[in-house]
C-alpha cells in the first residue's frame, strides 16, 4: 500500500499520470487501505475484543470500543443485541471513518498497536487526496 502510494505521488509530480488513471489509482488505493487495515484489524483486534476477561460490564480489555460493548445488558436484549459480536463491516465502518474523517468517530481505540495503526491509515488517506489538486 505505502509502495503504491509512493508510486502515485511520484507520477503526480513528474506529470506521468492523466487524471482519469490518477482517480482511478487514488480509489483502488482507498478502496484496498479500507479493506486491508479493516482485515488486518479484523485479524488483530478481535482475539483481543473478545476473549479477554471483563474489565467493566459489556467491555472487555480489547483495542476498541464499539458502542454495543457499554450497553446495559437489558437494553441489548430489548435492542436485540444481546449477541453483539464486533465483525467484518464494524471494522470496515471504523476503517473507512479514520480514512475519511482521519480520525474514528464512535469507537475509541484504546490498544497503542491499533492507535498507531489508525495513524498510518489516517496518514495514507491524507497522502491519497492531497494528490488529487496536484493534477495538471
Amino acid at each position: 500500500m505505502i509502495a503504491s502510494l509512493v508510486f502515485l505521488i511520484s507520477a503526480v509530480a513528474e506529470h506521468t499520470i492523466s487524471p482519469q488513471q490518477l482517480l482511478r489509482s487514488a480509489a483502488a488505493a482507498l478502496a484496498g487501505q479500507h479493506s486491508g487495515l479493516c482485515l488486518l484489524v479484523l485479524a488483530a483486534g478481535r482475539g483481543a475484543d473478545r476473549t479477554s476477561a471483563p474489565r467493566t460490564p459489556g467491555h472487555t480489555d480489547g483495542a476498541f470500543l464499539f458502542p454495543q460493548m457499554t450497553m446495559d445488558p437489558a437494553a441489548k436484549i430489548a435492542a436485540g443485541e444481546h449477541e453483539w459480536e464486533p465483525n467484518f463491516v464494524d471494522y470496515l465502518f471504523l476503517a473507512f471513518n479514520t480514512s475519511t474523517a482521519f480520525s474514528p468517530t464512535d469507537v475509541p481505540v484504546l490498544s497503542r498497536w491499533a492507535k498507531i495503526l489508525m495513524m498510518i491509515q489516517s496518514l495514507i488517506s491524507l497522502l491519497v487526496i492531497a494528490c488529487w489538486p496536484g493534477v495538471p
